[in-house]
């Protein structure tokens, strides 16, 4: 199921989405731009390897400093591939606006990098052994859908499902969308502590994770919503 958009219009500019688009664009426009060797240092020394801080020695011997946290924000601005960026990129287009909408620019930010610091120790906790770099602002907009749907329980994802190559448009309602796709991250997450970590190269940890911290924590930044503001029933019908 591939997420169109949302039918819920916006009541301002989202300009702290646009910024965070822009800025991992921007961010992932120097990667493709540098040697693989030196890409894959900075992948090691920008992205989130449990094991720098979990086996010492390990990452001694191989350059990084245990001391230095800053990779639990860092790696939410890395991404690995196009496929990486784009598919966050949209995720990020179609859910966040109306976030940002309730929650105002600056509350929005800040909410935005607790779920991707959140998610990143998830990911640290449920993967502490991996020596393998974890990368992506997945875990961040995780927390971004989960408030989401907690806000706009009613809202309609407009979603493209491909049945033997035809394209089939149908409206899902925000609740059975998002809470759907948490399933299917909890059931490959469990799955995962099983067959090894990071199956499928998909940080499923930090998904699960910045997204209950995002349904935890949003009601201490969603901005009461005032209709003298905002008259537009169309949008009211919607909240929670």
């Amino acid at each position: 199921m591939i997420p169109i958009k949302d039918i819920i219009p916006r009541r301002q500019t989202p300009f702290v989405t646009y910024l965070l688009i822009a800025i991992n664009v921007f961010i992932f426009f120097i990667e493709v731009s540098l040697p693989p060797d030196v890409l894959n240092s900075v992948f090691y020394i920008f992205g989130l390897v449990p094991a720098r801080y979990t086996h010492p020695a390990w990452a001694y011997f191989i350059g990084l400093h245990i001391d230095n946290y800053w990779p639990f924000l860092t790696n939410i601005f890395l991404h690995g591939s196009w496929f990486h960026l784009i598919s966050n990129m949209w995720a990020l287009w179609i859910f966040g606006d109306n976030v940002e909408d309730r929650m105002g620019h600056t509350k929005y930010l800040i909410f935005y990098i607790l779920c991707g610091v959140f998610a990143s120790l998830t990911h640290f906790i449920f993967n502490a052994n991996s020596t393998v770099p974890a990368i992506g602002a997945s875990g961040a907009i995780s927390g971004v859908m989960g408030a989401y749907m907690i806000m706009f329980p009613t809202s309609r994802i407009i979603t493209l499902i491909p049945i033997f190559f035809i394209p089939y448009f149908i409206e899902i309602p925000a609740i059975i969308y998002i809470g759907f796709w948490f399933l299917s991250q909890l059931i490959s997450g469990t799955f995962s502590i099983f067959i090894g970590q990071n199956a499928g190269g998909i940080a499923w940890w930090a998904h699960i994770g910045g997204f209950i911290f995002g349904v935890i924590i949003h009601r201490f930044f969603k901005n009461a919503y005032c209709r003298e503001c905002y008259p537009d029933e169309y949008y009211y019908r919607f909240l929670y």
